[in-house]
């Protein structure tokens, strides 16, 4: 495994160039309706919340006369954009599978219902698809009672679809329904035609309300903090790393596989490893890797055996994609590349060599993949579903659009981020992060790499 200079990410980009780029939300116009909340704190307006509290940068802000990075505050506002009794708002889910989307879904109609008195609540069928009318998908009605126990399945109760639709003709549903709050749950690209949608409102002079709700289980948006449904997945991953665990240790030479989500971003495989440290080994796509040679991950493995006989190895689904060769890419839906099948890769490549040397092995693969994905959120993550759902709709209803809500500080501050901000660029796990230390402390995988790097200290 190379050794890594140090990372430049996006995130450092903004936080270091405050002034090469946009933190405000755009806005519909003056609150002048009384805010119909009984026995609210409201926020002060104009309250904002410092990206980062970092001296050197703040210092450097203030000699060159700039603002420091900062992000508007969600939460009640005393007066309002949006006549309650004129409003109708619509909710989407789009994009994969994740826990907690009916959580969110939950908090947001109870939010509009009970704070606002928000009638009219429509339900899109199978995301941006049912806004648009030759697909034929009737919304579903929602109020409080066909919510009320929806977050105890897992899913979405809306359905969820993949792929651009035309914005267009996406505007037109909107503005033929009276729609004048829209409420999309989705990732990075879900965000972005989001956005494209504000902007088509704006153009057209549209009082249109669009606001996002970060969902995406690899945790790759920037500046929203931590997604909702990634803690329920890396909680979900203890019991499949403990099974593959077991099995490993009961046989000689085990290797138990795991291959975990994380198309482009590792941190599921890098909270799990962390928060289930028997893992010997994690492999993420910010770290190459390669499979032969001394330092390759074959030859770790065979170190492995020598002190332990048993080896666990979590991959993340868009780790080693360059070792795959001659296998053709095509796109989802949404203009992805499909990722390669790391984890089949690894276990045949696995399997040859160790044959090949007429070394005994038993290598048992998981791929909890799906089964992750779908169940409901539990714990901290549902409370953020619901936190994150509020604060959505007290940005709506002050008239805030193309933006998406996040929670980047310790406690219940929400704030509010340009879309073209938080899906510019995705979030990866930073090689000279705490995180990323935690990994190699836990698994001890540079020790079976490169065992003359440093003082051996494998794991038990």
């Amino acid at each position: 495994m190379p050794t890594q200079e140090r990372q430049i990410n996006f995130f450092d980009q903004v936080v270091t160039h405050p002034a090469d780029h946009n933190f405000d939300i755009e806005s519909l116009g003056p609150c002048k309706i009384p805010s119909p909340i009984r026995n609210p704190v409201f926020i002060d307006e104009g309250a904002r919340m410092l990206l980062t509290n970092d001296i050197g940068v703040l210092d450097s802000c203030t000699r060159s006369g700039n603002k420091p990075p900062s992000f508007e505050v969600s939460g009640p506002h005393a007066n309002i954009f949006h006549d309650p009794a004129w409003s109708r708002a619509a909710i989407l889910t789009a994009g994969g599978l994740c826990p907690g989307l009916n959580h969110v879904i939950k908090g947001l109609v109870e939010i509009l219902s009970f704070d606002y008195g928000i009638k009219t609540i429509y339900g899109i069928r199978y995301g941006y698809r049912g806004l648009v009318a030759r697909h034929n998908l009737t919304p579903l009605m929602l109020d409080t009672e066909v919510v009320d126990t929806i977050h105890t399945l897992g899913g979405t109760i809306l359905g969820s679809s993949r792929g651009q639709q035309d914005t267009d003709e996406m505007v037109d549903t909107l503005t033929r329904m009276n729609i004048n709050l829209l409420f999309c749950v989705g990732g990075d690209g879900s965000l972005r035609a989001a956005r494209d949608l504000a902007n088509e409102c704006k153009r057209r002079k549209l009082a249109i309300s669009i606001v996002g709700i970060p969902k995406t289980i690899d945790n790759d948006l920037n500046f929203v903090g931590r997604s909702f449904g990634f803690e329920t997945a890396v909680t979900a991953t203890s019991p499949v790393i403990e099974a593959a665990h077991m099995e490993a240790k009961g046989s000689i030479n085990g290797i138990g596989l795991i291959k975990l989500m994380g198309r482009d971003s590792g941190f599921i495989a890098a909270y799990a490893t962390v928060a289930h440290p028997v893992v010997n080994f994690c492999l993420i796509p910010e770290e190459p890797f390669e499979m032969e040679g001394e330092s390759g991950l074959l030859t770790a493995l065979e170190r492995r055996f020598k002190t332990k006989g048993h080896a666990v190895v979590v991959v993340a689904e868009g780790a080693g994609q360059d070792l795959i060769k001659g296998e053709e890419q095509s796109r989802d839906l949404s203009g992805n590349l499909r990722k390669k099948d790391i984890g089949e890769y690894l276990r045949h490549r696995m399997a040859g060599y160790f044959s090949s040397r007429g070394i005994e092995v038993s290598i048992k693969y998981f791929d909890p993949s799906y089964t992750i994905r779908s169940i409901p959120a539990v714990g901290a993550d549902a409370i953020r579903c619901y936190m994150l759902a509020r604060a959505a709709v007290h940005a709506a209803m002050a008239g805030r659009t193309n933006c998406v809500v996040g929670n980047m500080h310790a406690g219940n501050i929400y704030t509010l981020v340009p879309i073209d901000l938080a899906a510019n660029e995705r979030q990866k796990v930073n090689l000279n992060s705490d995180l990323w230390r935690a990994v190699l402390d836990a698994t001890c995988q540079t020790d079976y790499f490169c065992p003359t790097c440093r003082p051996s200290r494998v794991q038990p």
